[in-house]
């Protein structure tokens, strides 16, 4: 998960992951893939090891409940709300960040610990601050560093409200809302300073400088990360529960066969993000049956819909409703990537205004995210 000539193994390496997570939840093999299964490492300590040091995220709270608070054999049902992110991710947008000597650096979303205790060990417990939402995660996670000899600051508050304190590095392992939500994270970089981030449901990694003026200028990494988006409570508000109903079940006004094959939106990144930045708002629900059938559906809060359903990978059924045409929209941003063989994201200059606005440009190619409000 470290290359072996990294000046962060010795860092990664002098942090026991298993210390951080005592207790996370996995995926039930059963349903609709929303229900989880608690994990205790104490019980079977061979697990535990295998889990905790492979390179891979561990979810921690599903919905509103913590894995730290729930008993042995309870189940959640619900989206994920933190995890412990994978140590080779962490150490990807540690570098992003360039962290260096004397500066101070944000770690935005605490999680588990581990990017705040590999940062710490990297430039020292007093440059180090941690924040994150939810009280319970700052709290164990200073507790658990403590244990280790770490001491970070770590603050509980609302990112996209308010960001106490001025830094040099702001490093986001939560997916940032361009916008007014970003607007505080901005405010809290340091003139001259660096941010590394993704950004809100897309799996875009932005770098930036900011600049005298307060913009914030920089680009578009070549690498992808499917971060959780912020959230302001203990769990995100509800989907558009109405709207999926629709879409699962209801005949569209307008019905077609689709040009492509059934795709896992969600999954496919870059699709996902070229969506999201073409519709901002978009939501995506996926579900491939045992027979082979395949059901894409998306839905977007000014009320359009649209359901794509195939057998395997033959063209689809698609059937749409609203003032947008969401599938439409998709097969075109298909369609560029089929012609030009690769979409205009990744490598893309980036300029995000004072207000957190995102305008994206490459060749003839611009878009933005987010609004002033």
């Amino acid at each position: 998960m470290t290359d072996p000539d990294s000046r962060w193994l010795a860092m990664v390496a002098s942090v026991p992951r298993h210390q951080l997570v005592p207790q996370w939840w996995e995926r039930d093999g059963e349903g609709d893939g929303s229900d989880w299964v608690l994990r205790d490492g104490s019980s079977d300590p061979e697990a535990w090891t295998r889990a905790a040091y492979s390179d891979r995220s561990l979810v921690t709270k599903v919905g509103a409940l913590h894995a730290d608070h729930a008993q042995r054999g309870k189940r959640a049902h619900g989206r994920p709300t933190s995890s412990a992110t994978m140590p080779s991710l962490v150490v990807r947008m540690l570098r992003h960040g360039r962290l260096g000597d004397g500066l101070s650096v944000l770690d935005l979303g605490t999680g588990s610990g581990g990017l705040t205790a590999y940062a710490a060990r990297r430039i020292g417990d007093q440059h180090v601050t941690s924040l994150d939402v939810d009280s319970h995660l700052t709290g164990a996670a200073r507790e658990r560093l403590a244990g280790l000899g770490i001491h970070p600051r770590f603050v509980t508050a609302d990112a996209t409200d308010h960001v106490p304190g001025t830094y040099d590095r702001i490093v986001s392992t939560v997916g940032l809302p361009a916008g007014t939500g970003l607007r505080p994270v901005l405010a809290a970089l340091g003139p001259g300073g660096r941010i590394a981030t993704a950004l809100g449901r897309t799996s875009l990694i932005v770098t930036g400088w900011k600049h005298a003026n307060g913009e914030v200028v920089g680009r578009v990494e070549g690498d992808m990360a499917g971060f959780m988006v912020t959230h302001s409570g203990d769990d995100y508000p509800p989907e558009h529960i109405e709207l999926f109903a629709d879409a699962w079940s209801t005949e569209g006004e307008q019905v077609s066969t689709g040009r492509y094959p059934v795709v896992d939106v969600a999954n496919a990144w870059e699709l996902r993000s070229m969506l999201d930045l073409t519709v901002p708002g978009v939501e995506v629900v996926y579900e491939d049956f045992d027979d082979q059938t395949r059901v894409a559906c998306l839905v977007h809060p000014d009320g359009s819909w649209a359901r794509a359903s195939t057998q395997w990978t033959d063209p689809p059924e698609v059937h749409q409703s609203g003032p947008q045409k969401l599938w439409t929209v998709l097969e075109r941003i298909r369609n560029r990537l089929n012609v030009e063989g690769s979409l205009p994201l990744l490598g893309a200059q980036v300029r995000i205004s004072k207000d957190g606005v995102c305008h994206f440009s490459r060749g003839g190619w611009s878009a933005s995210l987010g609004h002033a409000g």
